[in-house]
């Protein structure tokens, strides 16, 4: 564990976390919506801070990123944790729960990284790793003195401030836009303008790609994708949007996967806008 950022202590003995919008108040040996930032003795910590629960070399496409050093090859890092609630989560077991993990340093990340072969960088990724910003605050700076890329996926739900300090470290982003609709995102956990925000202020520092996991009934209509097409285009028409497929996982289990014709026609009609749009899982 490691003190957290971002946070300021009351004369209660609890703490008021203001990393993302829930701006959690946490009671003594309490913890955040997210489960990983911890309140001990009137001081925030990361619990998470270091904990390793995956490490792969995977392609860069993967994240996904297709404009961000096409063809290579990033190591990517996952810890737990999740500051939004989604029933349909596909990495459930690592952003839901407290899984096995291994201790690593960002000194150890950072020779990792710099020892595997054809790597261009290190990916914070797998489950939300802006609940663990500090490791990443420590971990990035190193990754960029080496010369490796740094790359986040993420929900995008951070506050502007914390944002703010993290940005110059990052040279790429693929930010998870859930739904267009603000409802839809309340019902998720989390909040549809700060979202929309990240994806703004992002864009403006560094690669961004922006990702819409497309699930029946929720955000599988044609009006939602053309509103996320057209406000991502207002940006920049070159950001590339990856509709994802839905399969049944977690709470969603019982569900159908997403219709192959429902996913080409989502493409088609951001395609009237933006000009990379990639179908993923088809």
């Amino acid at each position: 564990m490691k003190e957290a950022l971002f946070y300021e202590k009351q004369s209660d003995g609890s703490v008021i976390c203001g990393l993302c919008p829930h701006v959690c108040r946490i009671a003594e040996s309490g913890t955040g919506f997210c489960g990983v930032r911890v309140n001990t003795g009137g001081t925030l910590f990361a619990e998470n801070y270091g904990r390793i629960s995956s490490l792969n070399l995977d392609p860069i496409e993967k994240k996904p990123l297709a404009g961000f050093y096409p063809g290579s090859l990033i190591l990517s890092a996952g810890s737990y944790g999740c500051n939004m609630k989604c029933e349909y989560c596909q990495n459930y077991a690592i952003s839901q729960h407290k899984p096995e993990t291994k201790e690593a340093s960002p000194e150890e990340l950072l020779y990792a990284a710099g020892n595997t072969s054809g790597n261009i960088g290190m990916a914070f990724t797998y489950n939300e790793p802006l609940v663990g910003i500090e490791y990443i605050l420590d971990a990035a700076p190193l990754l960029k003195d080496a010369g490796l890329k740094v790359v986040l996926v993420t929900n995008g739900l951070i506050n502007a401030g914390p944002l703010e300090v993290l940005l110059p470290y990052v040279d790429a982003m693929n930010i998870d836009v859930k739904a267009f609709n603000p409802e839809q995102y309340k019902k998720l956990g989390g909040d549809f303008s700060t979202v929309l925000k990240t994806v703004e202020k992002s864009a403006a520092a560094c690669h961004v790609e922006v990702t819409s996991l497309i699930v029946p009934g929720q955000n599988d209509n044609v009006d939602d994708i053309l509103g996320l097409a057209e406000w991502l285009a207002d940006i920049s028409a070159e950001i590339p949007l990856h509709i994802s497929r839905f399969f049944p996982r977690y709470k969603a289990s019982g569900c159908e996967p997403t219709p192959v014709q429902t996913m080409k026609t989502l493409a088609d009609a951001a395609r009237k806008t933006l000009k990379h749009v990639y179908l993923g899982n088809v």
